[in-house]
């Protein structure tokens, strides 16, 4: 039996129950991939199992950062798989991370910190990817 796998990345995460939240990112289209959805009317849900790094870069993985690191998370793989346009929906995502970390309870200076490093350094990792970059390999 041949088994279908792509290389990822580490993940530090993995989500153990569904996630659902209204979020002001509305596609023209329902978006449904295996592990997130996101409606027309902008109802996100992520769907247990689903692996993310945790917040990026120089910073410290604390509670009130967690859920907008799942959501920012979410949006910007939808970006790099080319089903939310980055170039439109990336100020969006970025916005909903700080507004979120705020009402997580991250004082005001941090959230608006994360928020600049994200305008510097985040749009690599918002980027439609390359076509072999999702290769799917086999193995028997």
């Amino acid at each position: 039996m041949t088994i279908y796998y792509r290389e990822l990345k580490g993940y530090k995460y993995q989500l153990l129950e569904d996630f659902q939240r209204d979020i002001p990112i509305q596609p023209n289209e329902d978006i449904n991939t295996h592990f997130i959805k996101l409606t027309k009317l902008g109802q996100l849900t992520i769907i247990k199992g689903y692996a993310w790094d945790g917040p990026s870069g120089p910073t410290i993985d604390t509670k009130n950062f967690m859920t907008a690191a799942l959501v920012h998370d979410s949006l910007y793989q939808l970006m790099r798989q080319s089903q939310l346009d980055y170039i439109i929906q990336r100020p969006l995502a970025d916005q909903l991370l700080k507004d979120m970390c705020k009402e997580s309870g991250m004082s005001g200076f941090r959230a608006w910190y994360v928020h600049k490093a994200l305008n510097y350094f985040g749009e690599k990792n918002a980027k439609p990817l390359s076509e072999g970059a999702n290769k799917r390999l086999s193995a028997p």
